[in-house]
C-alpha cells in the first residue's frame, strides 16, 4: 500500500519557512498542542493524513475514531514501517512517544486504550504534525494508488 517515492526532511532552515511556529514546535521540538482546538480532532472527511514535513502517508480516515481526547486518534498507522516509538518519560509519567520513523518528526503518543475489537490501540496524534487530504484530491496531490483503500 505504500508509496515507492522516497520522503526527504528538509532542512531546519526550510522548515522554519514551510511551517507554521505551531507545526515547528510540535514536530521538531515535541511540543503539544491544545485539545479540542486544533484543526483535525473532529475532521469527518474520508481522505490521507500525511507527514506535514515530508508528505510521507501516515494514517487514513478509516483507522480515525472519535476518542474524546480532543486530538485525532487513529487505530494504527498505514504501516508500522512508517513510525516508531520512544519511551517518554516527560510530565512525570511513562508514556510511549510516536515519531515518523523517516523524519523523526514528533506525531504524538500511543495508548492502549483504543477500540479492542481494532487491536486496542490509540494514537493519539498532534494536529499539527499533519496534513489532511481529502479522498477526491488524491489523485491531483499525487496519491492515487491510495485511492482503493477507500473503496
Amino acid at each position: 500500500m505504500m508509496h515507492k517515492k522516497e520522503y526527504t526532511k528538509p532542512s531546519k532552515e526550510e522548515l522554519k519557512k514551510k511551517l507554521t511556529p505551531l507545526q515547528y514546535q510540535v514536530t521538531q521540538e515535541s511540543a503539544t498542542e491544545r485539545p479540542f482546538s486544533n484543526e483535525y480532532w473532529d475532521e469527518e472527511r474520508e481522505g490521507l493524513y500525511v507527514d506535514i514535513t515530508t508528505g510521507e502517508p501516515l494514517f487514513t480516515s478509516r483507522d480515525k475514531f472519535h476518542s474524546g481526547c480532543g486530538w485525532p486518534s487513529f487505530t494504527k498507522p498505514i504501516e508500522r514501517a512508517v513510525i516508531k516509538e520512544k519511551a517518554d518519560f516527560t510530565h512525570s509519567m511513562h508514556r510511549i512517544e510516536v515519531r515518523t520513523k523517516n523524519s523523526d518528526s514528533h506525531l504524538g503518543h500511543v495508548f492502549n486504550d483504543g477500540p479492542l475489537d481494532k487491536g486496542g490501540l490509540r494514537y493519539c496524534i498532534n494536529s499539527a504534525s499533519l496534513r489532511f487530504i481529502p479522498v477526491e484530491d488524491l489523485e491531483k496531490e499525487g496519491y492515487g494508488e491510495f485511492l482503493d483503500a477507500f473503496n
